[in-house]
């Protein structure tokens, strides 16, 4: 090799070792600025959850009747808190959450004229809030900013456990977190850096006057057990197919591969994320919900989906000892 070959090697190295510290030096200020923003979000809601005293707890007559019982579920997801339409905003969303809660106490009282309905399982499966940064032009489609979309998403949380937890013996709140939740766009901060899951501690903190339990962690799924009924939760981001409908086919081949033996065992799976009400089959004898979402006036869906989903969530009775639902609802809040 000759010297001016040697030089020009040598300085490549130079070059290519430069551009390696820039890239190193600008990943750290990247963090540097997301542990800011995390710190300051986990700084501020401990702040606001000290604010308010914890509500006391509601001890309820017990059921004794020696009927068999069942077990109430609601799947709760897809608020996109801090979204504006034509037709949704904040205040539509925490009616019609108040809505969705009336009319499950309503068709649980129902239940309850046959048998005991004593628990409640209530899953909150991700995308809560709205976000500000997740595509390009999403700024100009929200009326609220992160801090506030997070202490309302969290307010009512907190409403509807109080009102559970006053209706029902046991309740036990099971969260997963969305792709809406992130800060910032995909990649940049770390996945359990979520608003959602910042949402799902600060009502966890507020309500722990009420008889409540908790499941939550950055896992991008939660197994629940209710008797020999096992459910899987996830958001529904994990199912990237998608070709202007809800990829059916897609998340059934997605579900089955989890039930083959990829994750631990679980009868049902439940997730959101495609704002549209959908069952199937899995190939393991159990059952894949996707549930809808209280958004209404959606332009994106309407023009690139060509479709448009009315207001829902979803509302099962579990059987506990045979280990299946015995009764569904989808619960229409328009």
């Amino acid at each position: 090799m000759s010297l001016d070959d040697e030089l020009a090697e040598l300085t490549t190295v130079a070059e290519l070792q430069e551009a390696l510290k820039r890239a190193h030096r600008q990943v750290r200020k990247y963090k540097a600025q997301s542990d800011e923003i995390v710190e300051a979000v986990y700084r501020a809601a401990k702040d606001a959850a000290r604010a308010t005293p914890p509500g006391k707890a509601v001890a309820l007559p017990r059921d004794k009747r020696k009927g068999k019982a069942e077990v109430a579920l609601v799947h709760a997801t897809d608020w996109q808190l801090g979204k504006k339409s034509v037709s949704y905003g904040m205040e539509t969303c925490a009616k019609r959450m108040e809505q969705l809660i009336e009319k499950v106490i309503q068709i649980t009282d129902i239940q309850r004229a046959h048998h005991p309905v004593r628990e409640c399982v209530l899953l909150l499966g991700g995308d809560l809030v709205e976000g500000i940064d997740i595509y390009p032009g999403q700024p100009w489609e929200i009326e609220a900013h992160l801090f506030e979309q997070l202490f309302e998403t969290s307010r009512i949380i907190e409403t509807m456990v109080r009102t559970l937890g006053a209706n029902f013996e046991k309740l036990r709140v099971v969260c997963e977190y969305g792709n809406h939740g992130r800060i910032g766009r995909y990649g940049v901060s770390p996945k359990g850096d979520n608003i959602d899951l910042f949402a799902y501690r600060v009502a966890r903190d507020r309500t722990k006057g009420v008889w409540a339990d908790w499941q939550m962690s950055e896992a991008w799924y939660q197994i629940f057990e209710i008797g020999k009924y096992r459910g899987l939760l996830v958001h529904g981001d994990e199912v990237k197919s998608f070709g202007g409908n809800t990829p059916l086919f897609g998340i059934m081949r997605k579900v089955n591969s989890w039930a083959a033996g990829v994750i631990e065992p679980f009868t049902d799976a439940y997730m959101g994320h495609w704002h549209t009400p959908h069952s199937a089959t899995l190939a393991n004898g159990g059952r894949v919900f996707v549930t809808g979402s209280p958004e209404s006036h959606n332009e994106y869906a309407r023009e690139f989906v060509a479709a448009t989903s009315r207001p829902s969530q979803r509302l099962h009775f579990i059987d506990p000892e045979k280990g299946r639902v015995a009764s569904e609802y989808v619960v229409w809040l328009d």
